[in-house]
């Protein structure tokens, strides 16, 4: 299965510049709220049309400006979940699976599949319930039931977890997880949530005001994002200005501090950045160490957060440091850093 996505829709603000291609795995959609992540799956999907570009799904041309093709939503195989998860509130359960196999004309046909997509996503027990009745958890399963028993080419789920308590995410994550691993198409997941897009997705598209940033294996657009916005979208809260010296060396602003990179530094490079954890205390002279003040100091259950300033200076550098990684009660405020240079991002923008 392949996924091509090149379109412009003219949106408030800005103007939404979808240019990208999806294979068959599971592709996370990262991006600000706002940014444009769920008008792109409508698009897909033929709920909202573009101004231009095209759309194709396995080679198949589901929208053309240019030749005027904008095929139906029931005729593009697209499976979308949305955000409220859209049950018809008088139907049951089964009812609703039922709605997802129109396309199916012989009764019988329709009944099995129904009754082997419901023990599929455990929903036999639920099967004559209304959505009313269900917990977050069973509506989104049943949603999903709805989606998957039409067996459609790409799966789409936008925010999946938004509408649920903080105690169901993690058991809902699991199932979906698991659905995106084994989904035989194409699956995107929209989200705002790097951590999420990290643990279900092999592949990224990082999304900023309407403009694709980055796309690639998601580790690798972890470890190189290449642009400031695509790294704070990642999670990274370090990005210190600096100076290219070299192919492989920057003067950080600020900290009277050069360090070392193994990644190359572009021309254009503007900044890097340093995953907070990434960090570590060292004696001065290290080579790629930082000099620094301690400025406060937070505990999280699992973890501290350290915030630091040059010795002279206003600018800070986050510092994580894991609680089964100390032997004190508390993390030493350091005198110096220092990054890895494996660690250290080189940053354009």
């Amino acid at each position: 299965m392949s996924l091509e996505v090149h379109i412009e829709k003219k949106l408030d603000g800005f103007t939404l510049r979808a240019d990208f291609a999806a294979g068959n795995r599971s592709t996370a959609l990262l991006g600000a709220s706002g940014c444009g992540k769920s008008m792109t799956l409508r698009c897909i999907a033929g709920i909202i049309k573009p101004d231009r570009g095209r759309i194709l799904l396995d080679g198949r041309v589901l929208f053309d400006s240019e030749q005027h093709i904008d095929l139906p939503p029931q005729q593009r195989s697209v499976g979308l979940l949305f955000q409220n998860y859209a049950l018809f509130p008088n139907m049951t359960v089964e009812q609703n699976l039922l709605c997802g196999l129109k396309a199916e004309k012989d009764p019988a046909a329709r009944r099995a599949a129904c009754t082997e997509m419901l023990k599929a996503m455990r929903l036999e027990s639920l099967a004559k319930r209304y959505p009313a009745q269900l917990s977050g958890g069973q509506q989104q399963r049943t949603a999903l039931a709805r989606i998957l028993v039409g067996k459609p080419h790409i799966l789409m789920l936008d925010e999946p977890f938004s509408a649920l308590d903080s105690y169901l995410r993690e058991e809902v994550e699991g199932e979906v997880g698991s659905l995106l691993a084994n989904f035989a198409g194409t699956a995107l997941l929209v989200t705002h949530n790097r951590d999420e897009a990290y643990r279900l997705c092999r592949d990224m598209i990082i999304l900023h005001e309407g403009q694709v940033l980055r796309t690639g294996a998601t580790k690798e657009v972890f470890a190189d994002p290449r642009s400031i916005a695509a790294a704070r979208l990642t999670g990274c809260k370090n990005i210190l200005p600096c100076t290219r010296l070299d192919e492989h060396t920057v003067r950080l602003t600020g900290w009277n501090a050069a360090v070392t990179l193994t990644l190359p530094v572009p021309e254009g490079c503007t900044a890097v950045g340093i995953r907070a954890h990434d960090l570590a205390p060292c004696p001065p002279g290290t080579p790629n160490s930082i000099p620094v003040k301690a400025l406060s100091t937070s505990e999280n259950p699992f973890d501290w957060n350290l915030i630091c300033t040059p010795p002279e200076g206003t600018e800070q550098l986050w510092w994580k440091v894991s609680k089964t990684t100390l032997s004190a009660p508390a993390p030493l405020p350091p005198r110096y850093l220092w990054a890895p240079p494996e660690s250290i991002m080189p940053l354009q923008g």
